[in-house]
């Protein structure tokens, strides 16, 4: 039973499909750079360190080392919409939490993504019972409603596997939303993003908001929010081709 699939980056331009995956087993390592040791991953690249780093196997994650003298790596979650970890250099034995990650490895000017496939996680299964009050939500979003559509629309090039992305504007949510909500303007749209700003807790409702500037980067904020708190997962955005709910919210 293998614990990773680790598929090693394309560095020949002429054969960039041909890249076969390395399976480790728990506890097995597997060393990697322009020069590894043993039967290391060799990735023929002249800005690879010879000896470039580690990759440990272990249950439900795993470590990386970072062998450089000045490269910091970065691990992203291509599954978590901007979420990474940074492993400077001669950092041993990080771990990393991600299911499906990319090590991008900086190399004269080129970003060589490494990527490493862990085993999915294990969950509680939970069970109804009636033996105390329920506890309140954290966020109360009803996915049926328009203002959860137009978050889906300003968190979609995230999702789609775009982390860095830059967000729609108004204007490109309008559109987006259009075929399912003909009477979207930009005036409605920014009005569901300020409700979702006071919703999400991001600034005060009307009633209890002080003078003062109003909060920059609310899209931003929105997004940051919604992602990291998973209230915008990829399957939520089936909304953006159902007909909405009557009303605005």
């Amino acid at each position: 039973m293998y614990s990773l699939i680790v598929v090693p980056p394309a560095t020949v331009p002429e054969d960039p499909g041909r890249r076969d995956r390395l399976r480790l087993a728990p506890g097995e390592r597997l060393s990697f750079g322009r020069s590894p040791q043993g039967d290391g991953l060799r990735i023929a690249h002249e800005g690879v360190s010879r000896r470039a780093g580690e990759i440990t196997a272990q249950g439900a994650f795993w470590l990386l080392s970072n062998l450089s003298r000045e490269q910091t790596y970065v691990v992203e979650n291509p599954e978590g919409a901007g979420e990474h970890i940074k492993v400077g250099p001669g950092r041993l034995d990080a771990p990393v939490p991600f299911e499906f990650s990319r090590i991008v490895l900086p190399a004269c000017g080129d970003l060589l993504p490494l990527e490493v496939w862990a085993p999915c996680h294990e969950h509680v299964r939970f069970e109804a019972c009636d033996d105390g009050t329920a506890t309140a939500p954290a966020f109360s979003l009803d996915r049926s409603k328009r203002y959860f559509a137009v978050l889906a629309a300003l968190c979609e090039p995230r999702l789609r596997g775009a982390p860095h992305a830059p967000l729609p504007t108004v204007e490109q949510v309008v559109e987006r939303l259009r075929p399912l909500w003909p009477a979207a303007s930009r005036t409605a749209v920014q009005w569901n993003i300020d409700y979702l700003a006071v919703k999400l807790r991001l600034k005060p409702g009307p009633d209890t908001a002080e003078p003062g500037p109003r909060l920059n980067g609310k899209k931003e904020s929105l997004v940051s929010l919604a992602l990291r708190f998973d209230l915008v997962r990829e399957d939520d955005l089936t909304v953006l081709a159902a007909p909405l709910r009557q009303g605005v919210r």
